[in-house]
């Protein structure tokens, strides 16, 4: 598909305003935060739009079409949207349309299509974004990664920014930038590695460098504020840590318990010093404190119970680390909960209700 660039800004707001579900769109200008997620349908895909109050509660504020197309089904990924530019644009993967939509974000939290463009592959999952870049997870056949720049609300794609992965039948979960910028990592779960890549000065990749995973089937990460990635062992159900360099990913901690099954989405709070995971078998979500040098440290391991056949996936923190939310599918609510002292987690009432297929959260 051809890269495509929307009408002007006037067009833009009228369409923003028609993709949005009549009665519900509201004016937000005094929310706390904003927290998003997609829906992934195969039939059209729809970025959903909730307004986070000061407590923690959460207001529905629209739908939102991507233009786009989903898998119809859980994308099994982590970062499938992800916010760019200090929460002024976010972009969502369309997994069934082979392609990736950019939305400004309205004062308001409401979304406004700017652009959609080819992803550079095949089953894009997974996209980051970092100082005017972006780049695209495809899980298709081999894999690979693919750059974009993004300039006043386009997606320019990155001229030899398309890399592959350490190789064939990959099963990649996740594609992100460390906090500085400086290297891509994804996780590939059928080979149980990681993958380095060197980011230059004009945004083009260089490797992979591939290191070897402290355990099997290594998923979902998150950085700490230091650019240690914090990776999630789905097979053992452990978290690790490891050191970025030009020579790949060294391990600090490795294959720390998590106490729960099946541990696969990670997400970090803005200080860095606490990791959360998903336990997507046991229906609860664990906490670790995390030292300045990335190493790790079980907190607790049932930091909170999201309930038998709750199925919690994607999580992220608020951009005031007061709060953490994840998608709950097997539930289909997308729960709530405000972190205490010694990583414990208290649930926010009115979670609210999310369609079969959600994944992936983004949350300010």
């Amino acid at each position: 598909m051809r890269h495509r660039r929307l009408m002007g800004s006037l067009a833009a707001l009228g369409a923003g305003i028609a993709l949005a579900v009549p009665g519900v769109v509201t004016a937000h200008d005094g929310a706390a935060g904003f927290v998003y997620t997609e829906t992934n349908g195969a039939s059209g895909n729809a970025v959903l739009a909730f307004a986070r109050a000061g407590d923690g509660s959460l207001t529905a504020i629209g739908s939102f079409a991507t233009g786009g197309l989903g898998s119809g089904g859980g994308l099994g990924s982590q970062g499938a949207i992800t916010l760019a530019g200090d929460g002024q644009w976010l972009l969502a993967v369309n997994a069934g349309s082979n392609d990736v939509s950019l939305f400004r974000v309205r004062d308001g939290g409401g979304l406004i299509l700017a652009d959609r463009a080819a992803a550079g592959g095949t089953l894009p999952t997974s996209v980051t974004a970092s100082g005017g870049l972006a780049y695209v997870l495809d899980a298709g056949g081999s894999g690979n990664i693919a750059g974009f720049r993004l300039d006043d609300g386009s997606l320019h794609p990155l001229a030899r920014s398309i890399r592959p992965l350490s190789g064939s039948a990959t099963n990649p979960a996740e594609v992100a930038f460390s906090g500085d910028g400086k290297f891509l990592v994804v996780a590939e779960r059928a080979t149980s590695l990681i993958d380095t890549y060197r980011v230059d000065d004009r945004g083009a990749p260089s490797g992979p460098v591939t290191s070897a995973s402290s355990g099997p089937v290594p998923y979902g990460f998150a950085f700490d504020g230091r650019n240690h990635p914090i990776v999630s062992e789905a097979a053992n159900s452990a978290l690790s840590s490891y050191r970025l360099s030009s020579a790949g990913a060294t391990v600090i901690s490795g294959s720390v318990p998590t106490g729960g099954l099946a541990a696969c989405w990670v997400a970090t709070s803005p200080d860095g010093h606490w990791a959360f995971d998903s336990n997507a078998h046991g229906g609860t979500i664990s906490s670790f404190a995390v030292a300045s040098n990335g190493s790790l440290a079980l907190a607790q391991s049932v930091a909170a119970n999201t309930g038998t056949g709750s199925t919690p996936l994607d999580l992220g923190v608020s951009s005031d680390g007061r709060f953490l939310y994840v998608v709950e599918a097997g539930a289909h609510v997308l729960g709530g909960y405000a972190i205490g002292a010694g990583g414990t987690l208290v649930a926010v009432p009115g979670a609210p209700t999310l369609p079969a297929g959600t994944g992936g959260i983004a949350v300010s």
